[in-house]
């Protein structure tokens, strides 16, 4: 894969990692307010970030010929989208999203951990 094309990746993985983030918190604070209808677009638009995260990491994956510790990365990122959209739903559902937060917690730090290789192996 050339380098070009694999800089491209890394910097729409990495942009789109910093949005994901950056729209699950507004997202989850629009909840405590009664703006319904901003909290919905702005979970849609997380979602279309989600869709660029992993278009963008898999095309990594392939670039890096899907080294160990970014296959276990990526794993843990789908995990990680995962709990963003239970705590969420299970939000704004009403139901309890408490227990959520510890793994959410540790799985984005392991994930920012193996991804600016801190932890490699």
């Amino acid at each position: 894969m050339s380098p070009q094309l694999m800089n491209i990746f890394y910097q729409s993985h990495a942009g789109s990692w910093f949005f994901t983030l950056l729209f699950f918190g507004v997202s989850y604070f629009m909840l405590t307010k009664q703006n319904m209808k901003a909290q919905k677009i702005t979970h849609m638009i997380l979602r279309l970030f989600f869709v660029i995260m992993v278009v963008s990491g898999i095309g990594m994956l392939v670039g890096y010929q899907f080294s160990l510790v970014f296959v276990i990365k990526g794993i843990l990122a789908i995990a990680l989208i995962g709990l963003m959209e239970m705590i969420l739903v299970r939000t704004k559902k009403g139901k309890e999203a408490g227990k959520l937060w510890i793994p959410f917690i540790i799985v984005l730090v392991l994930v920012l951990l193996l991804g600016f290789n801190v932890i490699s192996f």
